[in-house]
């Protein structure tokens, strides 16, 4: 028989005898060394039954004094961890106490969430750019239609418009007299570099000929005098060539620049008060007042826009026309001396027109100008 010791209810732990425990290694080890009989056929046979392992009484407690077990058992935090095998060393006991709360740590939040969020607000905004560009070129598509087909209305500046087109009906002229003056700047230098290789054949040939040494001096000498003219004129004709450029390609290019913003500023203000004219005609409903408002806010911006731009303009063009007369006069002029001069045969007159107009020529074999000097 297996005795167990009387439970105490106010005590803490339960005892077993040490009789329970030798008893239960006996039979342990008798278990473990039984035979099992197969029979021929590999089924195993019945197992007679021992009586050394008939079934112990073991007296538990009662429930009451179990609970009471429970609370008032050891301290989680006196428990030890053995680190060895069964039989162990004591120096492998490890307690808990000393690893509690080691290796424990609070997750930090991860960066990760803020820039999540930047990330979201810059594709929402960007989402809004877009949503906004799209909208208005929506509006401004079906303005430009409408006026094409002439269903639309449209703002008009009479005097302004005139002016405009006043301009660029100038500009293309003055192309037209640029090209023809770099056309005669071409074909006048190939006449100089004409005259120089004519020249310098003159004066060979009057040192091989005795006989005609005076008649190849007398051309050699002219040939030299008119290509010393034609390079000075060359320098007049390129100061002409080089300020109608200027006045063509960046003067009235950046005025019509201008002009291509208001026309489009004028568009969009067209388009905007189209839909606010048709918001007003509409039902004046909760959802329509508030777009009507909207619409009335973009339109008034668009407006400034447009009253800004066309101001602009009309400053533009006045100071455009002023600079154009003054730059025209001045060149006109030039080129005529210049032209007159050389034809004539005039060399005084010639360099003194290039005085006037304060022109260097280049002298062959000059070291060219640093790009400070050339601004």
């Amino acid at each position: 028989m297996v005795s167990v010791s009387a439970w105490s209810p106010g005590s803490s732990r339960a005892s077993v005898s040490l009789q329970a425990l030798r008893m239960s290694d006996g039979i342990m080890s008798k278990a473990a060394t039984m035979e099992i009989p197969i029979s021929s056929n590999g089924d195993t046979g019945s197992l007679p039954e021992d009586d050394g392992l008939e079934q112990l009484p073991v007296l538990l407690p009662p429930l009451q004094d179990l609970q009471q077990v429970m609370v008032s058992g050891p301290n989680l935090n006196e428990t030890s961890i053995v680190s060895g095998g069964y039989g162990g060393t004591a120096e492998g006991i490890i307690p808990t106490s000393t690893i509690k709360g080691s290796g424990l740590h609070q997750p930090h939040p991860s960066p990760a969430v803020g820039g999540e969020e930047v990330v979201r607000g810059i594709a929402v905004e960007k989402f809004d750019i877009v949503k906004k560009w799209g909208i208005n070129t929506y509006k401004c598509t079906k303005q430009l239609i409408s006026e094409r087909f002439g269903r639309g209305s449209r703002t008009v500046d009479l005097e302004l418009e005139t002016q405009i087109e006043l301009l660029r009906e100038t500009k293309r002229k003055y192309e037209c007299v640029l090209q023809l003056a770099r056309a005669l700047t071409n074909h006048f230098y190939s006449l100089v570099q004409t005259q120089h290789a004519l020249g310098d054949a003159f004066a060979d040939l009057s040192q091989k000929s005795p006989e005609l040494q005076e008649e190849f001096g007398y051309n050699a000498e002219t040939q030299k005098l008119l290509c010393k003219n034609g390079e000075t004129l060359l320098g007049a004709v390129n100061f002409f060539v080089s300020s109608i450029n200027t006045l063509v390609n960046k003067t009235m290019e950046d005025t019509l620049m201008t002009v291509k913003q208001y026309e489009t500023a004028r568009l969009e203000y067209d388009a905007y008060r189209t839909d606010l004219e048709e918001l007003s005609m509409g039902p004046r409903d909760a959802s329509t007042l508030c777009r009507l408002d909207a619409a009335q806010s973009q339109f008034q911006s668009h407006k400034d826009k447009y009253e800004k731009l066309r101001a602009d303009v009309a400053i533009k063009l006045k100071f455009l026309e002023e600079n154009k007369i003054k730059v025209m006069h001045k060149q006109l002029l030039l080129f005529h001396n210049a032209i007159s001069a050389y034809f004539a045969g005039n060399q005084q007159q010639l360099e003194q027109t290039l005085k006037q107009f304060n022109i260097k020529l280049k002298t062959p074999g000059a070291e060219k100008p640093s790009w400070l000097e050339e601004q």
